[in-house]
């Protein structure tokens, strides 16, 4: 059967472009036609299903690139966390890419979670046991012995160690390897220092090419970041510029200007600072270690956004990741990661296009989808007016279509 789709708009995850009155043709999983204003005679069989979207925006499904669906983002610790057995942390990733599926986010790349726990949630969808997001998967980020997120299960130190560690993650069925390069929200790390050193994170680039996998790393320091670039990977996560334990940043023109020449794109984050400072806004009374947060993370939340305007203007390319598990970030937080983008200097189109079209090349699942294109997988979504000015109407949600199959229908709001 034929499923018609019309809207107002269609923003087609090409950027910058966008088409009035659109008619959009869907056949089993597949986008079969798009046309403006009118499908030529016949396109059209009589029995075809409408979907009439008048007053909405018609845009591809959203891609959030850095997710932790074993994390449940209400502000439990890390540590408290990975306490949980791995059904409870099954349980907690399928009903995270649940939400994020609703909240019009049809494909993700869970950037760490523990064990094989997210293997499993993927096989379980693809069974049809449930619903969710696509789901791109790392598996365990590689992190030195005790380093940032050890008890998801990737240490591995020294050069055969790592070679070998990439291959136990292919063998997983990991699409990316993720390298924790520096310190990070587990305890008893060190952001403002790299971790593993230029032999070992040469060698995982390496061992991760020659797998025909693509490699991207966690950096919150310039050296970090620095040596990421000279190993030659093909992403970056955060690129934050941390110098010392009081959270203090220190933006590198010489390591922007090289992360520029490079080509390496980066994944943003910046809503996880948003959202904790929110969080603690929030609270009617703070106690004084919550108050020494919330000024610490208010300090970084405005060295983020201003940091990210520097890097766009030395002209790094991006895509949108919300952390979302992390700390107070749920996978509902795009459409605020994306308006905190426009903060730092991207246009509204600009911010649609590093979720949708951007996002699926750097992934490497332009094939697949991010854009409303002839061939494709039918993710669609429908959202009430036109996001442009204010990404974050991407929360008015009318329609989550994926693969073809109606998801959400007329639900406007529901990730509010």
């Amino acid at each position: 059967m034929i499923t018609v789709i019309r809207s107002d708009l269609l923003i087609d995850g090409t950027n910058g472009k966008a088409i009035e009155n659109p008619v959009v043709l869907v056949e089993g999983s597949k986008i079969v036609g798009i046309y403006q204003g009118e499908a030529p005679e016949g396109a059209i069989p009589s029995d075809a299903r409408v979907l009439d979207y008048t007053g909405c925006t018609l845009l591809p499904g959203l891609i959030d690139a850095h997710i932790h669906s074993n994390l449940p983002g209400d502000g439990t610790s890390f540590e408290e966390s990975v306490r949980e057995d791995d059904g409870v942390l099954v349980a907690t990733s399928a009903n995270n890419v649940r939400i994020a599926l609703e909240s019009g986010v049809t494909t993700v790349r869970d950037t760490g979670g523990r064990g094989s726990s997210t293997f499993s949630v993927r096989r379980t969808l693809d069974l049809g046991y449930g619903e969710g997001s696509r789901m791109l998967l790392v598996g365990q980020p590689m992190t030195i012995t005790g380093g940032h997120t050890w008890y998801f299960g990737g240490e591995a130190d020294g050069v055969d160690g790592v070679r070998r560690k990439v291959r136990e993650l292919c063998k997983l069925g990991a699409d990316w390897i993720k390298v924790i390069n520096s310190g990070g929200g587990t305890l008893n790390t060190k952001s403002y220092l790299p971790s593993f050193n230029r032999d070992e994170l040469n060698a995982i680039a390496d061992e991760t090419h020659r797998m025909g996998r693509r490699v991207t790393v966690h950096t919150l320091n310039a050296d970090a970041l620095d040596d990421a670039i000279t190993a030659g990977v093909d992403g970056i996560e955060h690129a934050s510029f941390l110098v010392d334990s009081s959270q203090s940043q220190q933006y590198s023109p010489r390591v922007a200007e090289k992360l520029a020449e490079s080509g390496i794109p980066v994944t943003t984050t910046l809503v996880v600072a948003y959202d904790a400072v929110t969080a603690m806004n929030a609270k009617e009374k703070l106690t004084p270690t919550e108050q020494a947060f919330l000024d610490s993370w208010s300090g970084m939340m405005e060295a983020n956004v201003a940091q990210f305007g520097q890097l766009r203007e030395a002209g790094v390319r991006f895509m949108a990741g919300t952390d979302a598990g992390w700390r107070f970030t749920t996978v509902r937080s795009l459409p605020d990661e994306m308006w905190l983008m426009t903060q730092g200097g991207m246009t509204g189109e600009e911010a649609i296009y590093s979720t949708t079209g951007q996002s699926a090349d750097i992934l490497g699942i332009s094939d697949i989808t991010g854009r409303v294109k002839v061939g494709l997988e039918a993710d669609l979504i429908a959202v009430t007016g036109d996001p442009r000015g204010d990404v974050r109407g991407l929360r008015k949600t009318r329609l989550v279509m994926q693969g073809g199959q109606v998801k959400v229908a007329d639900a406007a709001d529901s990730a509010a």
